[in-house]
C-alpha cells in the first residue's frame, strides 16, 4: 500500500511600504478577492490571511499592515502586528515598487527584516509597467538590499511572474498538514470581509484625511431568503466635514460608494443584496485603544 505523499503547510508573511502592492498580490496568489485594494496608503489595516491551496501544499499569506514609523495607537498597533507576525511566519517575501524605485521607507523595513529568522524573498512587482533596462535596474536595486538571495520580478495586476515567485515561496514550506480546508481563501470573518469591501469603495472616492478616519462596522446580516441578503453597516469618520463628504451633495457620495460595494457583496456572498449605509461621526477613533480592540486591529 503506497502512502499519500507529503504535503507542505506555512505561512509567509508580506512586508513592504504602504501603497507597492501587496493585496493585489495576495488576491493574485490566492486567485480570488481576499484583500481590498486601493491607491491609498493605510488601505490594510489588519493582518489578512489568504490562503492558496495546492494539490500537496498550502500557502498562508500574512498581508501585514503596510510596515512604517508609529504616529497614533492605530499605527502603532499595527506595527506591533507585523512584528509579532514575522516571528511567527516560515518565510517572509518584501515587496517594492519597481516603477518607483527603492526609497528610504523600503530600506527601513529591509532592515527590520534583516533580522528576520526566516528566508527573506524579494519580489519586484509593477515591472508591467516598466522596459526592460529599467527592470533591470529595479532588480538590481533590490538586490543591493542585501537581505535575500532570491529576487523575483512580478507584475500582481496582470499575473505575470506570480506563477514562479509561488512555486519558490511553496518550496520553502516544511511538511505539515494543511490549516484551512482548501476551498478556503481567507480566515478574516465575514463581517469583516464584508466591511472591508465597503471601505474599498469610499477609499476609491474620497481624498486627503478622509480614507484615513474611516472605519465600516457591519451591523446585521439577514438573509430574508437564499437568494437574498440584507446587510446594515456603519461608516465611521472623525469630524462632520467628513460625514458631509461621504454623504456628498444630496446624497450623491454615499448613493455610489453603496451601489458600487453592494456588487462587491453580491460577488462575494452569491446572492442578490440590499445594502443599508449609515454614515457617523465618532472622534478621534483611532486613538480610542477599546474601540481598536473591539474592530479587532491587534
Amino acid at each position: 500500500m503506497s502512502e499519500s505523499p507529503a504535503t507542505r503547510s506555512g505561512f509567509v508573511a508580506l512586508a513592504g511600504r504602504p501603497n507597492v502592492g501587496k493585496s493585489t498580490l495576495v488576491n493574485a496568489m490566492v486567485g480570488r478577492k481576499v484583500a481590498i485594494v486601493s491607491d491609498k496608503p493605510q488601505t490594510t489595516r489588519r493582518a489578512i490571511r489568504g490562503v492558496a491551496t495546492g494539490d500537496d501544499w498550502q500557502l498562508v499569506l500574512v498581508d501585514l499592515p503596510g510596515v512604517q514609523r508609529p504616529r497614533d495607537a492605530l499605527t502603532e498597533r499595527m506595527q506591533r502586528r507585523v512584528e509579532r507576525e514575522l516571528e511567527d511566519c516560515d518565510a517572509a517575501l518584501m515587496v517594492v515598487n519597481g516603477e518607483e524605485g527603492i526609497g528610504p521607507g523600503d530600506r527601513f523595513i529591509a532592515a527590520a527584516l534583516r533580522n528576520a529568522k526566516v528566508p527573506v524573498v524579494i519580489a519586484v512587482n509593477k515591472v508591467d509597467r516598466l522596459d526592460r533596462p529599467r527592470t533591470v535596474l529595479a532588480l538590481q536595486a533590490a538586490a543591493d538590499l542585501g537581505i535575500a538571495d532570491e529576487i523575483f520580478p512580478v507584475s500582481a495586476r496582470s499575473g505575470a511572474g506570480v506563477k514562479p515567485l509561488l512555486e519558490h515561496l511553496v518550496s520553502l514550506l516544511p511538511e505539515g498538514p494543511f490549516f484551512y480546508e482548501p476551498g478556503e481563501g481567507t480566515d478574516q470573518p465575514r463581517d469583516v470581509l464584508l466591511a472591508e469591501l465597503i471601505r474599498e469603495q469610499v477609499l476609491r472616492r474620497t481624498f486627503q484625511e478622509v480614507p484615513h478616519a474611516v472605519e465600516v462596522v457591519i451591523e446585521d446580516l439577514e438573509w430574508p431568503r437564499d437568494d437574498l441578503a440584507l446587510v446594515r453597516a456603519l461608516i465611521w469618520v472623525e469630524a462632520e466635514s467628513q460625514k458631509g463628504i461621504v454623504i456628498g451633495a444630496g446624497g450623491r457620495m454615499i448613493k455610489a460608494i453603496g451601489s458600487a460595494a453592494r456588487r462587491e457583496l453580491e460577488r462575494e456572498l452569491g446572492a442578490r443584496v440590499h445594502l443599508d449605509l449609515s454614515v457617523r461621526v465618532r472622534r478621534s477613533w483611532r486613538a480610542d485603544e477599546g474601540l481598536l480592540d473591539r474592530l479587532g486591529i491587534e
